[in-house]
């Protein structure tokens, strides 16, 4: 009687772009930097930097705008706080941001905690104003401070790398931060809390009925997205080697933050992401093709319009609708 081997076969694994795609744009992203062996490559690394800093800001500002529905127009306050907090310490002590961005980051949290505990209690135009209402006491409030230089605010040293290299300890502070503050959003949103979340942004009266602390989940929220906004402020004040009121409490950054999260789609993870390079990179392309004006905001306010008629949940979050988002971009 023969023996007959049987062979059984296991499927391979398949693969997932889901994972695969972001790992690698991850990996190209830190190799980035490595152009400057072949030239000076600085306008690239400044407009990378930039995009990360403005995918940390709003991918933090989506988790109490996008996932809570608190639309918070001054949030660029923990930007400042941030920026002035890190500033002032290495200005007098000599202690680089870099050391001090994330106790920055959560002396912005601890401020968010307390003012969200007295903002958070009104909701719709209410809260918009409110948020308004902060950012234009703490410009007020930064331009008289003589300790931090009022108005002129604070000058930091240079770094004393070479020209071509001085950007890259920024461009991967702020890489670290835009991944960690992704991470923070991705995991809010599969969490009980993000569902709790999620859940008073659509009616708070119900949500509280069924048990859920619906103030403090609000001023959590709140808390947690200030953390990020404040360590990226700070590496930023390193970057611009200046902290002055009039360039960080400004209602622009909160706006930018809020434009790009609705029109990537807030209330995703990856919608922040998707709105933010759609901005930047036509922005610039804008501004290499017609230069800084009037013709700038003309062009960006109509791609806004267009992008929204079409889209009206947002990049990803009328894609995800219609079943055509692609699978390394689902992430919920």
């Amino acid at each position: 009687m023969s023996n007959i081997a049987v062979t059984s076969s296991q499927p391979s694994p398949k693969w997932d772009s889901k994972q695969v795609i972001p790992l690698l744009l991850l990996v190209a992203l830190i190799a980035l930097p490595a152009v400057q062996f072949f030239g000076n490559h600085n306008y690239v690394i400044h407009v990378v930097l930039f995009a990360f800093l403005y995918i940390t800001m709003s991918s933090s500002w989506n988790i109490i705008g996008g996932y809570g529905g608190f639309i918070s127009i001054g949030h660029n306050v923990f930007f400042g706080i941030g920026a002035f907090f890190s500033g002032f310490i290495f200005a007098r002590y000599g202690i680089s941001p870099f050391y001090t961005a994330l106790l920055a980051g959560l002396v912005a949290t601890v401020f968010g905690f307390a003012v969200g505990l007295i903002t958070l209690r009104v909701r719709g135009p209410s809260f918009i104003i409110s948020s308004i209402a902060l950012l234009m006491i703490f410009r007020i409030v930064f331009d008289r401070w003589e300790l931090v230089g009022a108005a002129h605010g604070i000058t930091l040293p240079h770094n004393s790398l070479p020209v071509e290299w001085s950007k890259v300890p920024h461009y991967y502070a702020l890489l670290i931060l835009m991944v960690a503050a992704i991470f923070l959003s991705w995991s809010v949103r599969h969490s009980k809390f993000g569902l709790a979340l999620r859940a008073i942004s659509h009616d708070e009266i119900k949500s509280e009925v069924t048990g859920i602390n619906v103030r403090m989940i609000k001023v959590t929220a709140f808390a947690l997205s200030a953390f990020f906004i404040g360590a990226a402020g700070a590496i930023w004040a390193d970057y611009l080697t200046y902290v002055r009121p009039n360039i960080f409490f400004i209602i622009l950054i909160a706006a930018n933050m809020v434009l790009m999260c609705i029109l990537g789609g807030k209330g995703t993870v990856t919608g922040p992401i998707i709105g933010t390079i759609v901005m930047i990179f036509f922005n610039e392309f804008i501004l290499a093709q017609f230069g800084a004006s009037e013709l700038n905001i003309f062009l960006t306010g109509l791609l806004l319009i267009i992008t929204l008629l079409y889209f009206p949940e947002g990049i990803v979050g009328s894609l995800k609708q219609r079943n055509l988002l692609p699978r390394f971009l689902d992430w919920g």
